[in-house]
């Protein structure tokens, strides 16, 4: 272990791992500091075409496609009445865009290339404590994991918290995380083999499948194994918990009250115990601040509805080493960068928040308490501001038609307005075609534009001094 590092990343998932590699890509000197030993597991299984023009530009994608996962060839909703088909193959004519990954192995994957980047990864290491000088943090303790005697502080220029749900700095130090009001829910999973192949919907799809009280995930993995996860409301899965006697008799309750997960798991044999994750949904006050950023989920987290957690992660990696990168180099000030970080990733964060609303409203079950509970507040949709929002969502995509279509949906749910076509997400295969962050002087926030060459960073636009 160094004593210094120019850049200290923290955590070793995705969104560490692609920070840290695309600095690393650009010459700078880092350092990750990752608290378990890999391949470690983690839930997040399914992943979104979005992440592929990331994965690529770090040079991993190759490495990805070559290693066997399930090729994800979009989802497939059955919600209420209705069924919905979400078809991820229009979005490149080369083959396979998203892939259903045993995290473990996907993850491994992007921490070692990191390595092969030039960052010095050291695992089975925990960041104890960033410490502060004048709000600027300078330095971090750190402690083996397994070995606490081996321990020591490491000072650096610049920190990127990417230490997952435990947010180091944000969660635990600042405590400067919110929890949503709305989202307040449940994920109770385990993985089963046997389970019969989905007859409709494209190749690999995830498959969506609403219950009474929430809904479940169908993960088809390469392993011959199959992730099914049921989402419910904490209230709702605490009750059934204590009158059913545990988590696997409310799971397997909700299972028998989903025919399309039941038609599926008939005959199939459950391979693994339990596991359990609540208070998800939340989001820092801030992204960043002096001399640090937050990236993936050490910023906010969702809901798994739509399989967004890894596209956020690698995307706010992607847009930390571009802010950072740039600021490295002196091409923008500190300030200008960030307040670029924040707005971009933020805006991308509560588009999807709009698009994951939207969605739960979208249930044709005013009856069901958990759906209902799922609506975003007036203060909270006042906070949004989803003029904006609406705008965000349909910026990019090619077809007005189809942008006219998407806008019209999301405003008609997230206004009471039920006429129409009941998917609400009905061009998401287009949404998730567009370049979400502004990377020409058209799009520019604050004066600035993402570019990808000759180096990754910052570009101001045209008549734009800057400070």
């Amino acid at each position: 272990m160094r004593d210094s590092t120019q850049i200290l990343v923290i955590g070793g998932g995705p969104a560490g791992s692609t920070a840290a590699g695309l600095l690393a890509k650009e010459g700078f000197e880092v350092t990750l500091l990752e608290r378990d030993k890999f391949p470690r597991y983690h839930i997040g299984e399914s992943i979104l075409p979005s992440c592929r023009p990331i994965l690529e530009h770090l040079g991993v994608w190759d490495k990805v496609n070559r290693h066997g996962f399930q090729p994800k060839g979009g989802a497939y909703f059955f919600w209420g009445p209705e069924e919905w088909e979400v078809n991820f193959g229009g979005l490149g004519a080369d083959g396979t865009n998203a892939w259903q990954v045993v995290r473990s192995e996907f993850d491994e994957i992007l921490l070692r290339h990191a390595a092969e980047l030039g960052v010095t990864v050291v695992e089975e290491t925990t960041v104890k404590e960033v410490h502060f000088d004048n709000g600027r943090p300078v330095a971090a303790s750190w402690a083996g994991t397994k070995d606490p005697s081996r321990s020591g502080r490491i000072t650096f220029d610049y920190v990127i918290d990417a230490s997952g749900r435990t947010g180091l700095i944000a969660a635990r130090q600042h405590k400067t995380r919110a929890y949503h009001e709305v989202f307040q829910n449940v994920a109770a999973w385990t993985y089963w083999k046997g389970v019969k192949r989905l007859d409709r919907g494209p190749d690999g799809a995830i498959a969506v499948c609403s219950a009474p009280d929430g809904w479940f995930w169908v993960i088809p993995l390469h392993d011959g194994t199959t992730s099914v996860g049921l989402v419910t409301g904490r209230d709702i899965f605490n009750e059934k918990k204590r009158l059913q006697g545990g988590i696997q008799e409310v799971y397997d309750q909700a299972v028998t009250e989903c025919p399309q997960v039941a038609g599926l798991l008939e005959g199939a044999e459950q391979v693994a115990g339990m596991k359990v994750e609540q208070d998800y949904s939340y989001t820092a006050e801030r992204f960043c601040g002096p001399g640090y950023l937050l990236s993936g989920d050490a910023a906010c987290f969702l809901d798994p509805l739509l399989s967004t957690g890894v596209h956020l992660a690698t995307y706010s990696g992607m847009l930390s080493a571009a802010s950072l990168g740039s600021v490295l180099r002196r091409e923008v000030a500190e300030d200008e960068a960030w307040d670029f970080y924040q707005t971009v990733y933020r805006h991308a964060y509560e588009r999807l928040l709009v698009l994951v609303s939207v969605f739960y409203e979208s249930y044709r079950g005013k009856e069901h308490h958990f759906y209902n509970a799922q609506r975003l507040t007036q203060s909270q949709r006042e906070g949004l501001d989803l003029q904006e929002a609406f705008n965000r969502i349909v910026t990019g995509i090619a077809d007005m038609d189809d942008a006219q279509d998407v806008y019209a949906s999301v405003h008609a749910h997230l206004n009471g307005a039920t006429s129409g076509d009941p998917n609400p997400l009905a061009n998401l295969n287009k949404v998730h075609e567009q370049k979400q962050a502004p990377m020409n002087p058209a799009n520019a926030v604050g004066g600035l534009y993402l570019t990808f060459g000759p180096k990754l960073g910052l570009r101001r636009a045209e008549g734009n001094q800057g400070r």
